[in-house]
């Protein structure tokens, strides 16, 4: 099942690609608490939290909603989180009757169709996370679409016990 969303996924990012040029970033995004928001021309970002795991040192979990305005073909492919080693991008699919954690590609945004990124689908991982990530404090996410247009928000900290 997941072969065939990933090539629902890969065929709907190839017919967008012309539209990728007309998105850029709006200066001045708003910033907040639980409903941190940032917005490209096109782009809104908000509910984001990053929360720690329970045994320090190991990846933390990355949960955000998007809602998307522009022109189609494109796709967020990176998400960088200032005290993180490295992220990825993750899902859940299902491999030999077993949902697994599994790498995922760049995520097609489109008009009118949110993608929310929450425990149980799809989330980004922060790997190697450093002292900078500390319970009840704020981390830059910085979300980078194909177009090279990216938003940066400040995403509350939490601790592996809080609401996700």
């Amino acid at each position: 099942m997941s072969s065939i969303r990933n090539a629902a996924l890969a065929v709907l990012a190839a017919a967008a690609l012309p539209g990728l040029a007309s998105c850029s970033q709006e200066a001045g995004a708003p910033t907040g608490d639980t409903a941190t928001a940032a917005a490209t021309s096109a782009l809104t970002v908000s509910n984001a939290r990053v929360v720690l795991a329970p045994v320090g040192g190991n990846p933390a979990a990355v949960y955000f909603d998007l809602s998307y305005t522009g022109p189609a073909g494109v796709s967020l492919t990176e998400v960088d989180v200032e005290g993180a080693g490295m992220t990825m991008i993750h899902d859940y699919a299902e491999t030999a009757g077993k949902m697994q954690m599994v790498m995922a590609d760049a995520v097609p945004l489109a008009q009118g169709t949110p993608v929310s990124f929450a425990p149980g689908g799809l989330h980004v991982m922060a790997f190697d996370p450093t002292d900078a990530l500390k319970a009840g404090g704020s981390a830059k996410v910085t979300l980078t679409l194909s177009n090279g247009t990216s938003a940066t928000i400040d995403a509350p900290v939490r601790a592996a016990g809080d609401e996700r």
